[in-house]
């Protein structure tokens, strides 16, 4: 498994943007699956975006389409996720993940990051 540590969270208005940090520790990080998920209090976990361990296939939610977008460098064991026009309802704690499925469903992530919360105030 590989240990997970996201950064980049904090307060932001309607309109402005994040980036988001997935730093991993452990060797083979080209090999994993990252993706990033997000959840707010008494709701489901809702899987966000996600990035093949080839590098050729992203996946984002419809909620976030066109103002997301996810990267990795390899080089640096990390993933971002890059969030611009961000709304109040992107508020929740963000969580990467990893898998080592090469393109995974949510259920194939078995190795998870503590969160990093993100509010978007109006």
């Amino acid at each position: 498994q590989v240990r997970l540590v996201e950064s980049g969270g904090g307060s932001v208005q309607a309109g402005g943007s994040l980036r988001l940090s997935c730093e991993a520790s452990g060797s083979n990080f080209a090999y994993y699956a990252i993706g990033w998920f997000r959840q707010t209090p008494g709701k489901e976990r809702e899987g966000v975006s996600c990035i093949s361990s080839n590098n050729v296939n992203t996946y984002y939610a419809d909620s976030v389409k066109g103002r997301f977008t996810i990267s990795r460098d390899n080089a640096k064991n990390t993933v971002y996720l890059q969030m611009n026009d961000l709304k109040p309802s992107d508020t929740a704690k963000y969580y990467c993940a990893a898998s080592e499925v090469v393109f995974p469903e949510p259920a194939d992530f078995d190795s998870w990051g503590q969160g990093t919360q993100v509010t978007v105030s109006s």
